[in-house]
């Protein structure tokens, strides 16, 4: 079971959303809240698979709550599902740490599918949030950056945009989990990029996976 945590001001949306999931044979609602900052405790505690984050909610909102739940717990996976698709809205929020961005037009079947998806370890992109982060990336002055990666960052990025976990990478490529973090790290460093996700979309954009 898939088990997944609502952060949502809105009451009506967290019962819509929940009834669905409920009818899902792989997906367990198994916590909600109503502001980030309740967000923030229960995933601390419930350590849920996936955790659909609101971005504009009272007394913290869903990107300082994904930034308060990615420096305590790094792994957690972080869907926003928000109305916005302002830049001001989706660079911070995917800068903080989410993973995937979808919008609350998406149908129960697209959050589902969402969810499965952002659990094996993927990014599900709105098609102009994806547009957004190319452009922005097209209009770096070195668009070369990746030239600087040595032949096992380029390994690990290109088993990054196969969606591999950090777990996954060290088990197939016979090295540690703490190795393959550094070399992560280096790899973000190296193309300027804050997270997986916008290391990802700089690997096709720049065609080096052939896909």
């Amino acid at each position: 079971m898939i088990k997944v945590l609502l952060v949502d001001d809105h009451e009506m949306v967290r019962i819509g959303v929940s009834a669905y999931l409920s009818l899902q044979t792989d997906i367990e609602v198994i916590g909600e809240a109503e502001n980030g900052l309740l967000g923030v405790e229960q995933a601390l505690s419930l350590r849920p698979d996936i955790i659909l984050m609101d971005l504009v909610m009272d007394v913290m909102d869903g990107v300082e709550a994904t930034k308060a739940i990615i420096e305590k717990w790094p792994e957690a996976r972080i869907i926003i599902v928000t109305s916005f698709l302002d830049d001001d809205k989706v660079y911070p929020a995917l800068e903080a740490g989410a993973v995937s961005y979808i919008l609350k037009t998406s149908n129960a079947n697209e959050i589902a599918e969402a969810i499965r998806t952002t659990s094996k370890g993927q990014s599900v992109l709105e098609p102009e949030v994806t547009g957004k982060m190319m452009a922005r990336m097209q209009s770096s002055k070195n668009p070369l950056r990746h030239e600087s990666l040595t032949n096992r960052e380029h390994e690990i990025l290109l088993l990054m945009t196969e969606g591999k976990t950090n777990q996954e990478i060290a088990d197939q490529l016979f090295i540690g989990l703490k190795t393959v973090k550094t070399h992560v790290s280096n790899i973000l460093g190296k193309l300027e990029v804050h997270d997986r996700t916008q290391a990802v979309i700089y690997a096709f954009q720049n065609k080096l996976v052939n896909k």
